[in-house]
């Protein structure tokens, strides 16, 4: 018999009392965020994975590298693993807990048969379970990127809302820094709102932006000849004093586009120039 069977002597001879043992070391690292049961039906289903790819090529007794066909499914497992750990908010250390604490309760196992053959088989399982462990961990980071990315691109879809104002008339109203990314969403928000509502007017608001360089002008004037690419005229509104001579220090030129002070007097120019009628009050300075 040789090693890899012996493994699965040892680890179908003992099921109860490793899987018992392993359940209830996870179960303290994840400090009952997670049910027991729940666990336990987790780390059973690893177990029998793990058989079932040690089974799968039995006759050899050399040891199994994580990518061999027959762990198939153990792969899988693992991956769903650490897929909802790192959703759930879990350290990488408590998601390969899981696969590690096995290969304690093994030595455990080892210890109290007090047997060389036990004690070789268990540093030949845990050679195994260390490949699975460390595949855990990569998958885990891997995964956690994902997240972290698919969160930041909600956030930007969060922080750039595109609003209706009037009838033929919709606005963006910007807070804080705008970078090459953000305004990419900008751009593809505007361009889809103003199919979606048949506007020709556009207000690009940056009262909330906290300041204008180069960079940031090049951005918006991308934005402006995008809508007018679409058959939209654009107005810059929010522009303070303090950007205004920012703006001329820096010797940037918006060309023919439209500025406003706020977005009050930008609404008020966009119905004008839509040839639509102004609410009384709104854009009392340009109507003198």
């Amino acid at each position: 018999m040789n090693t890899r069977q012996q493994a699965i002597e040892l680890l179908k001879s003992h099921e109860e009392t490793l899987t018992e043992r392993w359940s209830a070391a996870v179960v303290a690292t994840l400090r009952g965020r997670i049910g027991g049961k729940e666990t336990q039906r987790e780390l059973r289903e690893l177990f029998g994975a793990l058989l079932t790819g040690l089974a799968a090529d039995a006759d050899t007794g050399a040891v199994p590298g994580v990518g061999t066909d027959g762990f198939g499914e153990l792969r899988a497992l693992l991956t769903e693993l650490s897929r909802n750990r790192a959703r759930q908010g879990f350290t990488p250390s408590e998601t390969a807990v899981s696969v590690f604490a096995l290969k304690d309760a093994i030595f455990e196992l080892a210890e109290r048969s007090a047997s060389l053959e036990t004690w070789a088989v268990a540093g030949w399982l845990a050679r195994v379970l260390d490949g699975f462990g460390l595949f855990t961990f990569e998958t885990y980071s891997r995964m956690r990127e994902e997240i972290i990315a698919d969160q930041s691109e909600q956030l930007l879809e969060l922080s750039t809302p595109v609003v209706k104002l009037w009838d033929g008339v919709v606005a963006v109203p910007l807070v804080g820094t705008l970078d090459s990314a953000r305004t990419q969403v900008v751009m593809e928000k505007l361009l889809q709102a103003l199919v979606d509502t048949g506007s020709e007017q556009a207000i690009i608001d940056i009262t909330g932006v906290p300041a204008v360089d180069t960079q940031v002008a090049q951005h918006l004037l991308k934005t402006v000849v995008a809508a007018r690419l679409m058959g939209a005229e654009c107005t810059i509104s929010g522009i303070s004093p303090q950007i205004a001579q920012t703006i001329v220090a820096l010797g940037i030129e918006f060309g023919d586009i439209t500025t406003k002070s706020s977005l009050a007097d930008a609404l008020a120019h966009a119905l004008r120039r839509g040839g639509l009628e102004i609410p009384r009050g709104m854009g009392h300075r340009q109507g003198q």
